[in-house]
């Protein structure tokens, strides 16, 4: 069943299924972010709301609503000649979940709404009935203050009863006993608010951490619509863009330092160095939100270690760490797209020095053993690539030496950093070392090697990069050779698969008789990677229009058709490798969403960045 979720560009969400259940602990309608944007704390879990006329009472969790989604998730009811729309809205950069009920009925009626309360990690569950609630009502307000955590919730409804109450009740998260976490919660109904209706009104219940409501939530709503239709209008895509680039504002949040970040995917990830640099031109650029961008470039900027660029940021305590590879040489390569867009030389001069002493690094050796080898390619230590998911000590996909996507994306470093010091002056020390790289990659590139020194002919989507970057270091023929093999064995209606289907490592469901982390690269399809594939496609097909639409047709169109009219931009983090490809992981990934967008402008339609023949050459 589908998930809808808004948010509130703090990392705050509200999320629940097309029916408004609970079925992850991930779930709520006020997830808070407390240190932005981590420290998600589950504060409502659900509202359950029930209609009373004279005769009857109906429970709206017992009937199935039409969804829909238009800037925000909406839920339809018709109920014996009572017309009941809900919405559900945040506002933005406030810890602030606000539902707009329009009821239209024949006669006087009576709502019922009954908050369901938590105080927990979003990680968490409430697994004993120890929390307890000091709640002070005022008129048409309750203030609850839960007993494990120093902040207040406000629950506003104007013109209405309260009745206090308080009992527990269990829920059960079938997603998550399908992954095989924690799945028994226990949640407080508190009290019912009740509010009658003459024939026909609209009116709002808010859901709020923030000490003081500055505006009517009637006018919050007309706020926030107004921003996500600036939003569209920024980007100057044509309206069948437009559910992409909402759903790629969702990443975009402000950081206790009011700097700016991308959070790499709802529900559980924070922001992390990989996702958000692989995110940054589908979320910002296409966008045009380029303010945006140069902000994240200079936050990221600013927590380079050693040349190390983090990998990401914890959501308990917001710390660094810094186990990754390739996220520094992505950093080289997202400023450089920056620049394509905007030309931004006193950028470029500000941020000079952070791009330099990676390079150096690299060259020099680094923490986790990633060093310039003798070859002058790139090595490094096991689980440090974008395959890096680890089992206690055991790395399924451990990669560790040269793995291909690095050398690509080394090479192409040095290109953009030779093109980069022409244009402002500065000593072209790169060059000649690209040629290097180019030259010794090429002797030992044989066949198609997933990690160069170890001869690892698995079949993987990695070796895709080697085409699809701006500078290349193999042949057009060995760039079609590699698009067709990947097209053969990788592509699916969903994005990649992580491993060919004839491999025997190869594990077609995510979920089986073993840990899913076994299967996370070594099977499972991606769909953010359909967008380097697409790209690498284009290339090699000479961008000619027919190629162009022919990868619409056959590497997106299949994939939209499957999420129809009602569809609100999110794409899932993975699916299964075989099909009926389920959806799994996140139900909203930055990179999925920003790759598909990103490879759909740029790739298919062809709309390149302004400068792009100033910096390419």
């Amino acid at each position: 069943m589908r998930e809808w979720i808004v948010t509130n560009g703090l990392g705050g969400y509200a999320s629940l299924n097309s029916q408004n259940q609970n079925t992850r602990k991930f779930h709520g309608l006020l997830i808070s972010s407390l240190n932005p944007p981590t420290k998600r704390w589950v504060f409502v879990s659900n509202i359950f709301d029930k209609i009373k006329t004279n005769d009857k009472t109906y429970y709206l969790s017992n009937i199935k609503s039409k969804y829909n989604f238009d800037y925000f998730p909406s839920f339809n009811y018709n109920l014996d000649n009572i017309i009941v729309k809900k919405t559900v809205f945040m506002e933005y950069n406030k810890n602030t979940t606000i539902l707009k009920y329009e009821v239209n009925s024949e006669k006087p009626v009576t709502l019922v709404h009954t908050p369901v309360l938590n105080s927990r990690h979003f990680y968490d569950v409430t697994s004993q009935r120890y929390l307890s609630f000091e709640q002070d009502v005022s008129r048409d307000m309750v203030n609850v203050k839960p007993s494990n955590i120093d902040k207040k919730l406000k629950i506003i409804l104007k013109d209405s009863v309260y009745n206090p109450g308080f009992y527990w009740d269990v829920f059960y998260y079938e997603k998550d006993r399908e992954r095989n976490e924690a799945w028994v919660d226990n949640n407080v109904h508190f009290g019912d608010f009740e509010k009658t209706v003459d024939k026909k009104d609209e009116y709002y219940v808010v859901l709020t951490l923030e000490n003081k409501i500055n505006h009517d939530p009637s006018e919050i709503f007309l706020k926030e619509t107004q921003r996500k239709k600036d939003l569209i209008g920024q980007a100057g895509l044509s309206k069948d863009f437009d559910k992409l680039v909402l759903s790629a504002d969702n990443f975009v949040v402000k950081k206790g330092d009011n700097s700016k970040s991308i959070v790499a995917g709802y529900y559980w990830f924070a922001d992390w160095g990989r996702d958000t640099l692989i995110s940054l031109p589908g979320v910002t650029l296409v966008t045009r939100r380029f303010d945006d961008a140069k902000q994240i470039l200079k936050s990221f900027s600013r927590y380079c270690k050693n040349g190390l660029i983090p990998n990401a940021f914890m959501d308990c305590d917001s710390n660094p760490i810094y186990n990754t590879v390739d996220a520094s040489l992505w950093y080289v390569d997202r400023v450089f797209q920056y620049l394509k867009y905007t030309d931004d030389k006193t950028f470029l001069e500000e941020i000079w020095g952070t791009l330099d002493l990676i390079v150096e690094c690299y060259k020099n050796g680094t923490d986790f053993n990633i060093k310039m080898d003798n070859d002058f390619l790139i090595s490094h230590g096991p689980g440090l690539t974008w395959m890096d998911v680890k089992i206690d000590d055991y790395y399924p996909t451990p990669r560790m030496g040269k793995a291909v996507e690095i050398q690509a994306l080394w090479y192409n470093a040095l290109k953009v950093m030779s093109n980069l010091s022409e244009l402002v002056g500065k000593d072209d020390k790169y060059c000649d070392l690209s040629e290097r790289v180019r030259n010794n990659f090429n002797e030992q590139f044989e066949q198609v090697y997933d990690v160069v020194d170890a001869r690892d002919l698995s079949f993987r989507p990695n070796q895709i990069f080697l085409a699809s970057l701006d500078f290349s270091m193999i042949n057009k023929g060995l760039q079609k050779h590699v698009v067709d093999g990947v097209r053969e064995q990788l592509v699916t209606v969903f994005g990649l698969r992580s491993l060919s289907p004839f491999d025997s490592n190869y594990k077609g469901s995510y979920i089986g008789d073993y840990n899913k982390d076994v299967a996370y690269h070594n099977g499972t399809v991606w769909p953010w990677l359909m967008g380097p594939f697409i790209r690498a496609f284009v290339k090699v097909k000479d961008r000619e229009q027919v190629w162009r639409s022919f990868a619409f047709d056959n590497f997106l169109k299949p994939m939209f058709d499957v999420f129809d009219g009602s569809w609100d931009g999110s794409i899932y983090e993975i699916f299964d490798g075989d099909p009926v490809y389920a959806p799994r992981g996140c139900v909203s990934q930055a990179w999925s969403v920003a790759e598909i967008l990103r490879t759909w402008v740029e790739d298919i339609n062809n709309k390149l960045p302004d400068f792009e023949d100033i910096y390419l050459f």
